[in-house]
């Protein structure tokens, strides 16, 4: 019998493809639209063709779903992520024999690498499962359910694919701090293929950046397999939650955003950074119900800190090129940022590049080191002043721009 948890999933995936798949968003001009797809029409990720060959996968494990009996959970789940560790390990060990700073024997390196990458492969559609479960029920606790209908089944189903997620091309004005545009391209790139793509949309007189994604949310869900445990759960959330907002006001208004409809970049300031602080308590959730003891057995020691405070550093930084672009200094700006681009590699940061656009893209979360926005500091205070994470959730969802959100904390 075909589990309704699976037929839930199936009928998402085409409401998703069907409604938002088709639309298109406006953007600068048409000349810069014409010029920004021909620079990047051999490198685009085409979405709709990834849906369906999920879509596909889906029915197949539909017509072919049997109820498996899983022992030890928290092992398997464990067990992959040590892998994982060790695969990044050996990526690293492997390249520096291949630049000659160190001396190994490449076939033996290679071979461990393939065998644990097989091993994690075959266990990957497990572990998503698993954590999926964990999600659901961490999200149930807290009274989260249904967007739509507020019934006690849990909508859209968590829904997520280890794999590597596509690159993000952000492009933002050169003149002030704010994203004009996002490109999915393909999950393979080498940095050769991101900076000829940025050299190339920077001779358009904006500010780009190949963006690195940790997830992405189509349906299922990219998460990164390259990560750890904490960060592979937050970020399932974090896309899950995105859908989930697709069907409320703050959502849906930050969908209109992110096709170009309707721009309105505090929307998506106040959305990233409402997905970002609940993911982070389901993320805790989740990892504490099920994996604390574990990972407790397993902890590395930790490493003394050097005393240098990035994040006050990134906000010094971002609140200097934001002075720069207001007096018109455009050039003095793009000099500064790359002179701390270089100090922050002194002090073991390393950032490819820092510019307009890397600002205009880690800067939308609004609680993170890159972004100035006070939208950070009253989300939380809605949420010190809600009763449950469920009532912050709910009431910031139902707002549809920037003076829901101050009237709701006066």
């Amino acid at each position: 019998m075909i589990k309704s948890r699976t037929v839930a999933k199936l009928v998402f995936a085409v409401i998703l493809l069907l409604t938002f798949s088709p639309v298109t968003g406006c953007t600068l001009n048409h000349d810069f639209d014409k010029d920004l797809k021909r620079i990047t029409k051999p490198y685009r990720f085409s979405v709709v063709k990834w849906e369906l060959n999920a879509f596909g996968e889906g029915i197949r494990e539909t017509l072919c779903d049997r109820q498996k009996t899983i022992d030890d959970k928290i092992s398997k789940v464990t067990e992959y992520f040590s892998a994982v560790e060790e695969i990044k390990r050996l990526e690293s060990e492997i390249e520096s024999v291949k630049a000659g700073n160190r001396q190994g024997d490449m076939d033996s390196l290679e071979a461990e690498l393939n065998r644990l990458q097989q091993q994690n492969s075959e266990v990957a559609d497990t572990v998503e499962n698993i954590l999926e479960t964990q999600i659901k029920e961490a999200l149930s606790q807290q009274g989260i359910f249904n967007p739509i209908t507020g019934s006690k089944a849990v909508l859209p189903p968590v829904n997520f694919k280890l794999e590597r997620p596509p690159h993000m091309l952000v492009v933002s004005p050169r003149d002030r701090i704010e994203s004009m545009k996002k490109v999915a391209l393909l999950q393979d790139m080498s940095p050769e293929d991101m900076e000829i793509i940025e050299g190339r949309v920077d001779e358009l007189d904006v500010s780009s950046l190949v963006v690195r994604l940790g997830g992405y949310s189509t349906y299922p869900s990219f998460v990164t397999d390259k990560a750890g445990l904490r960060f592979v759960i937050e970020t399932a959330v974090h896309e899950w939650l995105h859908q989930y907002l697709v069907f409320k006001p703050l959502g849906f208004r930050y969908m209109l955003d992110t096709t170009g409809v309707c721009r309105d970049y505090e929307v998506a300031t106040m959305n990233e950074t409402l997905v970002g602080m609940v993911s982070e308590e389901i993320g805790a959730i989740v990892y504490e119900n099920n994996y604390a003891r574990e990972e407790a057995n397993n902890a590395r020691p930790e490493t003394t800190e050097s005393g240098f405070d990035f994040n006050q550093e990134m906000r010094e930084i971002r609140r200097a090129v934001d002075e720069y672009l207001a007096q018109g200094e455009i050039e003095q700006a793009e000099e500064f940022m790359e002179q701390k681009r270089q100090f922050l590699a002194t002090r073991g940061y390393h950032i490819r590049k820092l510019n307009q656009a890397y600002f205009a893209f880690y800067g939308t979360y609004a609680d993170s080191p890159t972004s100035i926005s006070p939208i950070g500091v009253e989300m939380k205070k809605l949420r010190d002043q809600s009763a449950s994470l469920k009532e912050f959730l709910e009431t910031a969802a139902s707002m549809s721009s920037r003076r829901d959100l101050a009237e709701s904390i006066n």
